[in-house]
C-alpha cells in the first residue's frame, strides 16, 4: 500500500525505532546508521525513523552546557541517510538531564524540580534547533522527551510538565518557527494531555496496552512479576477484559485531544519476545487495526531485536528470508496492511 505524508489531519508516518544512540556506557560509541536496514524499510514503503538518544553521549560528567560537536555529527550522518531515502527522522531525547524512564537513579538532578536540569533541557533543544534550522520539518522532527513519568512520580505534576514543554517549544520556535515538534504522553507515554492540545505539536502515544501481553516477563517493567499470563483476547488487566473494543476505549482521551485540534502519532509500539507469537499476532492485529481506524501512524520498537520484525525470538514464530534478514513475515504483513493512505480516509 502506498502511503502519504498526511491524510487530512492525520500523520501517516510508519517505521521503526533504531537504537544507535540509545544508551551510553563507558567506551561505547554511537553506532552509525544501518544502511541495510534503511534500505529494507524503503523496499517495503516505510517512511519514518525514530532515534531515541542518551544525552550522556555528548555531555560528560553532567556538564550539560558544553556538548561535544564530534558526537553531534552522528546526528548529521543519520539525518542524511534518512533524507536520501525520503524518510522523516524523529530526533528524540530518551535520557535527558534529570530524567529517564529507565534507571532514573543515574541522574544527578531532577528534571521536574531542579532549575539547572530544566535549563539544560531547553539549552539542548535550542542547540538542535540552531543546528538544523535549515532542514525542513518533513525531513526532521523533534520529539522532546521520551515517556514522562506517572503523575506524582519524581515530583511531576501536569502543571510542571506543561510549563516545561511550553517553555521548550517556545525556545525552539524562537529559532526555528516551522520545526515539527512532538511531545510524548504522560505515564510512560500512555496518558493524553488535553492541557497541551493548543500547543500546535504532535502528541505521541504508545501501543503497549495491555501490558501483560506486550511486556510479559520484561524485568524492567515494575508489574512484570505480578501480571497475569499473556492471553489475548481476554486478559484481565486493570479490572478490564481486553479485546479490540477495549483498545478503542483506551484511546478515547487521545481522540478527544485530536478533536481539539492536535495531531496524534504512536511513537512506540510492539510486543516483547517472551509472549507466545500467536498471542502477540492476535493482539497486534487488533492494535494496528484500531490505529488504522483512527488514521494514526506508528513506529515499532524496534527493527531487529526483542520487539522487532527481525529474529525477535518469540516462541512459535516463523521467519522468511527477505533482503538478507530473517523476518517475521506475518508481523511485517500486519504493519503494511494497516497503513492508511489518502484514498482510505475519504
Amino acid at each position: 500500500m502506498q502511503i502519504t505524508e498526511k491524510t487530512h489531519n492525520h500523520i501517516t508516518r510508519y517505521g521503526f525505532n533504531f537504537l544507535w544512540m540509545y544508551s551510553w556506557a563507558p567506551a561505547r560509541d554511537a553506532q552509525p546508521p544501518d544502511e541495510k536496514a534503511l534500505d529494507f524499510m524503503a523496499a517495503y514503503g516505510f517512511n519514518f525513523v525514530r532515534i531515541p538518544t542518551d544525552y550522556r553521549f555528548w555531555t560528560k560528567d553532567f556538564d550539560y552546557f558544553h556538548p561535544e560537536d564530534k558526537f553531534l555529527q552522528n546526528f548529521d550522518t543519520v539525518l542524511e541517510a534518512c533524507r536520501k531515502r525520503n524518510f522523516q527522522m524523529s530526533l528524540n531525547i530518551h535520557r535527558g538531564p534529570g530524567y529517564c524512564i529507565n534507571n532514573n537513579n543515574l541522574e544527578k538532578h531532577n528534571l521536574w524540580l531542579d532549575e539547572v536540569a530544566q535549563d539544560a533541557f531547553v539549552f539542548m533543544w535550542e542547540t538542535y534547533a540552531s543546528r538544523y534550522a535549515d532542514v525542513p520539518g518533513e525531513v526532521l522532527s523533534f520529539d522532546l522527551l521520551n515517556e514522562p513519568p506517572n503523575i506524582g512520580q519524581y515530583g511531576l505534576t501536569r502543571e510542571i510538565h506543561a510549563k516545561l514543554m511550553r517553555r521548550t517549544v517556545s525556545a525552539i520556535r524562537a529559532i526555528d518557527p516551522d520545526r515539527e515538534i512532538v511531545i510524548d504522553g504522560l505515564g510512560g507515554g500512555h496518558l493524553a494531555m488535553p492541557e497541551l492540545a493548543d500547543l500546535g505539536v504532535i502528541h505521541s502515544g504508545r501501543g503497549y496496552q495491555p501490558m501483560p501481553v506486550s511486556h510479559y516477563k520484561a524485568a524492567w517493567w515494575d508489574g512484570y512479576s505480578s501480571a497475569p499470563p499473556p492471553v489475548y483476547p481476554g486478559v484481565i488487566w486493570q479490572e478490564t477484559e481486553w479485546d479490540r473494543e477495549t483498545l478503542r476505549e483506551f484511546y478515547k482521551p487521545w481522540l478527544e485531544v485530536e478533536a481539539s485540534g492536535a495531531r496524534v502519532h504512536i511513537g512506540e509500539c510492539g510486543c516483547y519476545n517472551k509472549t507466545p507469537n500467536d498471542v502477540a499476532i492476535r493482539w497486534l492485529r487488533d492494535l494496528f487495526g484500531v490505529f488504522g481506524e483512527f488514521g494514526w501512524g506508528y513506529a515499532l520498537w524496534n527493527f531487529a531485536g526483542d520487539f522487532g520484525i527481525v529474529e525477535h525470538g518469540r516462541p512459535g514464530a516463523s521467519y522468511e528470508m527477505l533482503h538478507g534478514y530473517k523476518v517475521d513475515r506475518a508481523l511485517l504483513d500486519l504493519l503494511v496492511e494497516n497503513r492508511v493512505n489518502m484514498a482510505d480516509a475519504k
